[in-house]
């Protein structure tokens, strides 16, 4: 649908029968109580409104046992609203050359109030949950123990961490009037909402790498959907408002892919949680998913209907205020509809979240899968390497949407007739084949047992991993296919990553005083102190160092063989320099543990046995491991720059021809200047030959006319060419 004009004044017309804000109470109020009513049926059938009370047992009451998720309701329904409202604000409304129109800082403001209602909940649903922990009725549990709950239990920390973002959103939002400082309002609300659904269900669950992200995802990609639905309906109602209709169609776009989200969140936390197809249906846990389920089946016909009939609808309607109540019509009645049944889900969710999920069977019961979310393997060979699979859907997501962005990338510029080489791609490509291979197949599940394993999956996810994805240049491609923002001054996907890349932010993550000692000295501060088996302990603390190392890499070969372009030019010797000192660390950290004469992380460790393995020679291995493969990443990324850097200097040789050519540089009159030196040799008669002026270098050309070539492979394709919106060199 194309965006109206900003003149377009039939986007702000004050027509009588153009619904208003003023069916906004009564439609809050129904939400409310449909959400509640969901809550209470949800709670009743699943058991969780009237337990058994053994006798003589302590209890904590009627209250409490009904004011915990009433005040989670309210918890999640105001999350809802600070998340949908901070996109209104950030992605669904244009802005105005990087700073907010002033409606859509009214939403950031209204988006600060719904982040302290948010607040205010998560401290009564502390409150009830500490009750509930010490089986104390109202009144009974005073601060000191709330206090002691908050900072000791899991569930307690976890609520801790959202009243701080919630507080701190509600804060800094009252003085935002920026889209970046809108941005990050809105990654702070979405971070917030995943604490209380870790310490859940999910973290008990046996296959956490399936519940844990999958909950994680499921939460966040629920409040962008139901939330940005909500926020673009109060939208529409408004007489006044900017834009309707493009921002209607930015959320139809946003909302498919949330869709698929929540579908495929759904599903993983479901099997997680679930051990046969019998639980789906003879359990009281089973049926409320099939309930939530047959709701979520409701929705996505609807988000059909909205795609299919409503918005061409809104698209052939005609201008004017016939024609705007029209528009308004046809899509509020859609999305009240949509809004109430969302409502409805939430009440179910939480109710969900009562009820307790059905036992593993009798023979899965096992010690070590507590820990580690499944049995100990058998001895490792190659049938279980490629049998025992570990569905992480961190890292399957991570693999299949990057995947399909940068194939995605690279086939809009062939239908365009633009090129790609065909070696990043296959470098890309190669690059997430290696975290399949060490975070997916049953490598990943030997690397919890074996210390040796685990080292493999870090050098290779920290070592190899990154310089196949940085040979991608994955920025370029994304500046090169991403188009330009629809409406002028707006900030689309293509605005924001060239604001990134420019940012101060990268800039000081990418100087080499931050990236090299980020890379080296991590691992030493990971494994040589009680931060490895901690981490190791938690599947989050895990999924995090896996990431760490991920990140650290990409940065410090970004800055030494990328494509990509770079806030700055590293010269070819320092990279070099920079190079063989980073990689002699890492030599010296694998003959670090090679000396350790007593095993590591035994508070991990030591808490199963694994009787086919010895620990203190599994750990010698894994250091000799770390010592070796830091020479295959040294050799790679040394031909790669002696080739990039042989290719700098033909494109420097190239671009001091262009400039001669066309006589409009310095080089120019060098050249002239010294074609005269060579006539005046040659009518000499071949006497004392006359010294030319030296040719100009590299270096004489840096900052001439921007093009440094940082960043760029000779093709003109980064580096600040013009087709890739980059920063300049």
């Amino acid at each position: 649908m194309a965006p109206p004009a900003q003149n377009d004044t039939s986007t702000q017309v004050d027509h009588p029968d153009a619904p208003g804000t003023g069916r906004v109470p009564l439609f809050a109020g129904a939400a409310v109580v449909l959400s509640l009513a969901s809550l209470a049926l949800t709670l009743v059938l699943g058991g969780a409104a009237f337990p058994e009370v053994i006798p003589g047992l302590p209890d904590s009451g009627e209250a409490v046992r009904w004011g915990y998720p009433i005040a989670k309701v309210v918890m999640d329904g105001s999350a809802l609203m600070a998340v949908g409202l901070l996109l209104m604000a950030v992605v669904f409304l244009p802005s105005e050359r990087g700073r907010l129109t002033p409606q859509a800082v009214g939403y950031v403001r209204a988006a600060t109030w719904a982040a302290l209602a948010w607040a205010v909940a998560a401290v009564f649903t502390l409150y009830f949950q500490a009750a509930e922990f010490l089986a104390a009725t109202v009144g009974q549990v005073s601060v000191d123990e709330v206090t002691a709950y908050a900072g000791s239990v899991g569930g307690g920390i976890a609520l801790m961490f959202v009243v701080l973002l919630t507080t701190g959103v509600a804060l800094f939002g009252r003085t935002v009037v920026s889209a970046t400082g809108g941005l990050w309002l809105l990654v702070f609300a979405g971070i917030a909402t995943t604490p209380p659904a870790l310490t859940g269900h999910s973290a008990s669950a046996g296959a956490h790498e399936l519940a844990v992200t999958g909950l994680a995802l499921h939460i966040i990609t629920v409040c962008a959907w139901v939330g940005g639905l909500i926020a673009v309906a109060y939208h529409a109602m408004r007489r006044d408002a900017q834009d309707p209709v493009v921002a209607v169609n930015r959320f139809s776009r946003t909302a498919l892919w949330l869709y698929i989200g929540v579908a495929i969140s759904g599903v993983a936390s479901a099997l997680a949680r679930l051990y046969s197809l019998e639980d789906l249906f003879l359990t009281e846990y089973g049926l409320i998913i099939v309930v939530k389920a047959a709701i979520f089946a409701v929705l996505g016909v609807f988000g059909y209907m909205h795609r299919t009939s409503a918005l061409k609808r809104i698209d052939g309607a005609p201008a004017g205020a016939a024609g705007e109540t029209l528009r308004r019509g046809l899509f509020l009645r859609l999305a009240s509809v949509e809004a109430l049944i969302m409502a409805s889900v939430v009440g179910v969710s939480v109710g969900l979240g009562r009820t307790a999920p059905p036992p593993p069977p009798e023979s899965e019961v096992d010690p070590a899968a507590a820990i580690l979310g499944f049995p100990v393997p058998p001895p490792m060979d190659l049938q279980n390497i490629l049998t025992l699979w570990r569905p992480d859907l961190f890292f399957i997501m991570f693999v299949v949407v990057a995947g399909g962005l940068y194939l995605g990338g690279v086939m809009r510029l062939r239908r365009r007739g633009d090129s790609w080489p065909i070696v990043r791609t296959v470098a890309f490509t190669a690059g997430l084949l290696t975290i399949v291979a060490v975070q997916l197949t049953g490598f990943a599940t030997y690397a919890m047992v074996l210390f040796s394993q685990h080292m493999i999956q870090h050098m290779v996810i920290s070592m190899l991993t990154p310089i196949l994805l940085v040979l991608g240049a994955p920025a370029t491609l994304a500046l090169r296919a991403l188009k330009p923002a629809r409406v002028r001054g707006d900030r689309g996907p293509r605005e924001w990553v060239n604001l990134f890349l420019n940012s101060r932010f990268s800039q000081v993550v990418t100087h080499p005083g931050v990236a090299a000692p980020l890379f080296v000295f991590s691992p030493y501060v990971l494994y040589f102190t009680p931060l490895f088996p901690a981490l190791m302990n938690d599947h989050l603390g895990h999924m995090f160092m896996s990431v760490h190392f991920l990140i650290t890499g990409f940065l410090f070969y970004w800055i030494i063989i990328g494509l990509d372009p770079a806030p700055r030019k590293v010269p070819f010797l320092l990279r070099i320099l920079l190079l063989f000192v980073v990689m002699a660390f890492h030599a010296f950290f694998g003959v670090t543990i090679m000396m350790q004469t007593a095993p590591m992380a035994m508070d991990f460790y030591s808490q199963f046995e694994v009787p086919w393995s010895d620990q203190a020679e599994d750990q010698y291995a894994g250091g000799g491991i770390a010592w070796a493969l830091g020479e295959i990443p040294t050799l790679l990324v040394t031909v790669a720059l002696l080739f990039q850097w042989s290719k700098d200097d033909e494109r420097t040789e190239r671009r001091r021809a262009r400039h001669a050519s066309r006589g409009d540089s310095d080089d120019a009159d060098m050249d002239a200047y010294n074609a005269y030196l060579a006539e005046l040799a040659r009518r000499s008669g071949g006497g004392t030959a006359v010294q030319q002026a030296p040719e100009r270098t590299t270096e004489d050309t840096v900052g001439e006319d921007g093009d440094t070539g940082s960043g760029a492979d000779g093709d003109g394709e980064a580096g600040g060419s013009p087709d890739s919106g980059g920063p300049r060199g």
